[in-house]
């Protein structure tokens, strides 16, 4: 099984633009092509999770964290903050942005390209984490290919 990707990112503009490209990257070394369906569904979740980290979740002087792993059949993305107080709205419950607000879309895009999404709290830590899946076809020739993550 191939090493999940795990990274604390400054909870900034610039620390959410790094967890795309790392994420991409990871996806690019197990051999899941840039520029594929899923890849671009990971880079548009993993953006707009991390803007949330960053925007909504940030807590000053603590960090975001980014965890991409391959679970069976699909690609998992998890990003947490330590916001305890500030929780997104759950599965089904997002609310659809109006056509001319210039903020409210970024769950309404995961919910749209992830296969499925949750919010959880932290595991002996403040704050929360949400979970995104992405299905990915091809899943075991990706294991058994390029599975190192090198």
């Amino acid at each position: 099984m191939p090493v999940p990707l795990t990274q604390r990112l400054s909870a900034t503009p610039r620390g959410a633009r790094l967890a795309r490209h790392l994420a991409l990257n990871q996806l690019h070394a197990w051999g899941v092509p840039l520029g594929s369906t899923a890849s671009d569904a990971v880079a548009a979740i993993v953006a707009e999770l991390a803007a949330n980290a960053v925007t909504h979740g940030r807590v000053p002087g603590r960090d975001f964290e980014l965890r991409v792993s391959l679970p069976t059949g699909s690609i998992r993305i998890e990003v947490s903050d330590t916001r305890t107080e500030s929780h997104p709205p759950k599965p089904g419950d997002v609310p659809p942005a109006h056509p001319l607000d210039e903020h409210g879309r970024g769950l309404v895009l995961v919910e749209a390209l992830a296969s499925r999404w949750e919010v959880v709290e932290r595991d002996g830590s403040p704050g929360k984490t949400v979970c995104a899946e992405v299905d990915l076809p091809g899943w075991l020739a990706v294991v058994r290919g390029r599975g190192s993550g090198r």
